[in-house]
């Protein structure tokens, strides 16, 4: 009894609480007396007189520091107590504001109006020209404050006829006035009555139900739609099989080859196609063991959701917080993606960090988290650098960095100033080149004179790691295929073929697909082609024809061909983005100079332990990619791709059916477990590379310091005696690249 009268008040209690804090006075009045005529007890509302009484300390505190001209301390309570959204959009509050930073300006010659004085006037006259250029440049429009502009530019404020009012003896309680009754309004308890906040968390409990409700409908109809077309195939199957076993019965025999391709179709959509051409079905045993293990039982795996950020909080401390917490931050934001499991689970840390906007793209504060790639602490702008790396790795990522309009600025500012050995740059160039997929990004690059970097950075390539030079060639190939970027190599054509023709000859020939494919670009230019017949680039390229490599062979005509070519340059402009596949890399998290010391919180448990919010992760359905036109495999590269989508399409080419297998493929197949998931989709229309596959080639040569970020060459690769070899079969791929290993994803 006594737990159901306790629980009774304390209902009471939040009903009153919540007629209180809506300012229903005479329904409190009445609620009160009946609750006592009925002998109702009524709890406290808990905290509200600790808030009550903080919110008045602060409010005595903004107006002690008025009367004092106190500025520091005064806009410090301002910026931490007044809501953003009531300072940035309520144009009362911006105009009290800007009184205020006038207010405090002229404090010195209202007190005391003799000469001594005025050193303190011209530092806050400093301030408050730091404060127009900023947040007050958008009242300049407006003619009521347009005079107050000129104030710092007056020797003697006090005697000029503008601003006499200010030194009127009314000027300053008028504003005082207005500024208690704005406090008033604005300094409400920021808890809300704790029925609104049991109402708002049902509501969002029932909406977040909603939403797994339709992803389980979504994934049932898919699972339906699945079941019968297998049946529809079945039936067909099992149509042809009864008519075989009525043949038989008349005596005709059944053929081992159509055996074969009655089970290559009732696996099918099983397995890989490579795989389902390779097994021999006239086995004895062979289908029917197969196919009584596709229907043994699999425990399905329930993926886990991360919990759920304050985002306000985190990008409060990413740009107010010391060094160490801002890289601590920065790190751990981006384990969550990294470390997320591909699918639902990364899909939702990435919409979350979007609609919460965390690099803060809507917000219109002098010091963005974006800013902090300026920051004076290397370490800072290398995270800072990892993560937007990190953002670029996914399709949706890319869509949202590309709204970003300073984004591109604070890239290629800091790709021309870090150390060519710094890990900050090279994550800035291999976000850069996954940027580069989408054409507005292609725009900005070629009209900041990007090309005109890479071909200088790319002249003197014994100076780069092989991973430099790998992104940095595919970043120049993916803007030469447009227009613009045709003709701004164009202007410097004999510099740019100079380049490119001693590049086709470096020790790493990774970079040949992409060298191949500028060439082929630019060489539609009429003006180009004449200067490289000037510079017989021909014959050179002649040169190269001479190895024992067919693919590549095939591509210098190609390329040979457009030389020797007489028609107009081709027009790009109608291409859309190419921008479907999402490419995250293992090398985003290697050689973490970062480390947390003991008993500091670092990685998911400081997300957890400090920022944990209410309902941030919003699931949203990924939009399906668009499968791309196919390249020719003989052709140049002549879409935009990056290294390790380069690297997947020749693996799924080596893969096709009539292409032979190493062993360490076919052993792969084995293991994989993926074959259910991956052929139905392949083998409609495979996918266009996108960008770099780091983790299909673990062998490269290391930096000496290890580079985090290091480049990857095939085990199978002709290489210089210093870099380790392989005994595994070479395979050759289409591009005129080398690779042993065959990667499958999960799509």
């Amino acid at each position: 009894m006594g737990d159901i009268l306790a629980t009774e008040a304390d209902l009471l209690g939040m009903i009153k609480e919540y007629l209180k804090f809506e300012e229903f006075e005479e329904t409190v009045h009445s609620f009160d007396k009946e609750c006592k005529s009925k002998g109702k007890l009524v709890s406290k509302p808990q905290g509200s007189t600790l808030r009550d009484s903080k919110t008045r300390v602060i409010q005595n505190d903004l107006l002690s520091s008025f009367e004092d001209g106190d500025h520091k301390v005064f806009f410090e309570l301002w910026t931490d107590n007044i809501p953003s959204e009531v300072k940035d959009t309520d144009a009362e509050a911006q105009s009290l504001e800007f009184y205020l930073h006038i207010h405090f300006t002229i404090y010195p010659l209202r007190r005391h109006p003799g000469r001594h004085d005025r050193a303190e006037f011209e530092e806050r006259i400093s301030h408050f020209k730091q404060y127009l250029e900023t947040r007050g440049a958008a009242l300049s429009q407006t003619s009521e404050f347009l005079p107050y502009y000129a104030l710092p530019f007056v020797p003697n404020p006090t005697v000029h006829p503008s601003f006499k009012d200010l030194f009127q003896d009314s000027w300053i309680p008028h504003l005082k006035d207005k500024l208690e009754q704005f406090l008033s309004v604005t300094l409400k308890p920021s808890s809300s009555p704790r029925l609104l906040n049991l109402y708002v968390s049902f509501i969002m409990l029932l909406q977040l139900q909603l939403v797994e409700s339709d992803r389980r409908i979504a994934s049932y109809v898919r699972r339906f739609n699945k079941m019968q077309a297998d049946y529809h195939n079945l039936i067909g199957i099992t149509a042809e099989l009864v008519d075989s076993l009525e043949a038989t019965v008349s005596g005709k025999m059944i053929s081992p080859e159509y055996l074969q391709s009655v089970c290559v179709r009732l696996f099918s959509s099983q397995m890989r196609q490579s795989v389902v051409q390779s097994t021999d079905f006239t086995r004895p045993g062979t289908a029917s063991s197969m196919l009584r293990a596709s229907i043994a039982p699999q425990r399905p795996k329930e993926v886990p959701m991360l919990p759920s950020l304050d985002y306000e909080k985190l990008k409060k401390d990413l740009v107010e917080g010391s060094d160490r917490l801002k890289s601590l931050l920065l790190q751990a934001l981006r384990w969550r993606l990294t470390r997320s499991l591909p699918g639902e689970q990364r899909d939702t840390v990435l919409q979350a960090y979007i609609s919460n906007d965390l690099l803060e793209r809507y917000s219109t504060k002098e010091e963005t988290v974006l800013h902090l790639m300026r920051s004076k602490n290397e370490i800072v702008r290398q995270y800072m650098a990892r993560l937007i790396n990190a953002f670029a790795s996914l399709a949706e990522g890319r869509v949202y960095l590309s709204q970003i309009p300073i984004l591109l600025k604070l890239l290629t500012e800091a790709l021309r100033q870090e150390e060519k050995d710094s890990l900050t740059r090279e994550n800035v160039l291999v976000a850069l080149q996954k940027l580069s997929l989408r054409r507005s990004q292609q725009t900005a690059m070629i009209s900041d004179n990007l090309i005109g970097w890479l071909v200088d950075e790319l002249q003197d390539s014994d100076c780069l790691t092989d991973y430099t030079l790998e992104y940095s060639a595919a970043l120049l190939m993916n803007l030469c295929l447009r227009t613009k970027g045709k003709r701004k190599c164009a202007e410097n054509a004999k510099h740019v073929l100079k380049v490119l023709t001693d590049l086709l000859g470096h020790e790493n020939h990774e970079i040949r697909p992409y060298v191949n494919g500028a060439l082929y670009s630019i060489l539609c230019i009429p003006s180009v082609r004449q200067e490289a017949k000037e510079m017989s680039v021909e014959e050179i390229l002649r040169c190269y024809s001479k190895e024992e490599n067919p693919d590549l062979n095939r591509q210098i005509e190609f390329i040979i061909k457009q030389l020797n070519s007489e028609g107009p340059e081709s027009d790009d402009e109608e291409e859309e983005d190419d921008n479907d596949e999402d490419l995250m890399e293992t090398d985003l998290d290697k050689e973490e100079v970062l480390q947390p010391q003991p008993r500091e919180l670092s990685g998911e448990s400081l997300l957890t332990t400090e920022y944990l919010g209410i309902m941030t992760n919003m699931a949203k359905v990924k939009r399906k990619s668009t499968p791309l036109p196919q390249p020719s495999v003989d052709e140049p590269l002549q879409r935009p791709v990056t290294p390790s989508s380069h690297r997947n399409l020749n693996a799924e080419h080596k893969a096709l059916p009539g292409k032979e297998a190493t062993s360490s493929e076919s052993r792969r197949d084995k293991d994989s477990g993926h074959y259910g998931d991956y052929i139905p989709a392949f083998a409609s229309q495979p996918k266009i590379p996108r960008t770099p596959d780091t983790a299909s080639s673990q062998n490269s040569a290391q930096r000496g310091r290890g580079p985090a970020l290091a480049p990857q060459f095939s085990q199978s690769e002709p290489q210089q005696s210093s870099r380790p070899a392989s005994a595994s079969s070479h395979l050759i791929d289409p591009f005129g690249t080398y690779s042993s290993q065959i990667i499958c994803y999960k799509m």
